[in-house]
């Protein structure tokens, strides 16, 4: 397993080991040692499975508020991906920065998302699955999204037109937000 810091502090790219033969291929998914090693001490509680039927769907960005925020680790699993990740630590030297990376069913990558980060991502294939670990439950009261388009944070989609949900579509620029990271 290869941990890679990305230009944002605390989030990191895993690249398994993967191993193939005539029969296919086999890989560690997750090793909670291997990921202490690398300073993920996350205790992740759920996984949560996603499916967009079509290319272009864009999903965020998402988080929960404090004490409800929660750490991802997240991969695509069938299709391929556009993941982005949004730093809202306000005392943070990379508050408001971004940093994104194709996960792929073929590449097998993931990515750590700490705690205090907004999240999203973006269909690059018609029938794409995603799956991520988190580590706290689900609070409706917690739940929040900031626009996938705010001029404040400037993400490169590479989409002009992607496919939202009306949460989504409807949701608060940074500035209007209650975001208290």
């Amino acid at each position: 397993m290869k941990i890679t810091p990305t230009k944002i502090k605390d989030v990191l790219v895993i690249e398994p080991d993967i191993f193939e033969d005539s029969r296919g291929w086999f890989f560690e998914s997750y090793n909670q040692k291997k990921l202490a090693i690398a300073g993920i001490n996350s205790d992740f509680v759920q996984d949560n499975y996603s499916f967009s039927k079509m290319k272009g769907t864009l999903r965020g960005l998402h988080l929960q508020n404090a004490p409800f925020s929660q750490a991802k680790l997240v991969s695509c699993t069938k299709g391929a991906v556009l993941d982005i990740a949004v730093d809202l630590r306000k005392k943070s030297s990379t508050y408001k920065k971004w940093c994104s990376i194709e996960l792929t069913e073929e590449n097998k990558k993931q990515l750590f998302i700490p705690r205090g980060f907004a999240h999203g991502f973006l269909t690059l294939t018609d029938n794409t699955e995603f799956i991520y670990k988190v580590d706290n439950d689900y609070d409706k009261q917690s739940d929040r999204s900031i626009r996938f388009d705010d001029p404040e944070i400037g993400i490169d989609w590479r989409n002009e037109n992607p496919i939202l949900s009306e949460k989504d579509r409807n949701a608060p620029f940074l500035k209007d937000s209650d975001i208290n990271f």
